[in-house]
């Protein structure tokens, strides 16, 4: 019913910059928060970044005033614009959406991720 797709992974040097998008489709009535999470090999996932249906965000500490997210209700679809890259920051990289549809109430959906790799 509802897929949440994310895209614009990539290699980076670091210090440089990718902007994450991921698409929500389906029969969609309204989406609430949303948020960037990412998982490096060996660790836990940790949420990146956060956003809620009126638009306040929030950031985990590593990732403040170097990455910006945002969403765009009109087209379904938040960003993470991601710059001063570094090699910690490499990691899968997925989003998840609390969604609402017409036929259930209120569901946590997950992409699949997008590998973010930082290195010379």
């Amino acid at each position: 019913q509802v897929q949440l797709v994310e895209s614009g992974g990539g290699l980076v040097q670091p210090g440089g910059s990718l902007k994450l998008s991921c698409a929500a489709s389906g029969s969609i009535s309204h989406i609430y928060a949303m948020g960037w999470h990412r998982q490096a090999p060996g660790k836990q996932r940790e949420l990146v970044a956060h956003i809620t249906g009126s638009g306040v965000m929030t950031y985990a500490d590593s990732v403040k005033e170097r990455f910006t997210i945002s969403r765009d209700n009109a087209k379904n679809t938040m960003y993470l614009q991601m710059n001063s890259l570094q090699p910690e920051d490499t990691a899968v990289y997925s989003c998840n959406a609390v969604i609402s549809t017409a036929s259930s109430g209120l569901t946590n959906y997950w992409g699949q991720g997008t590998q973010v790799t930082v290195s010379s």
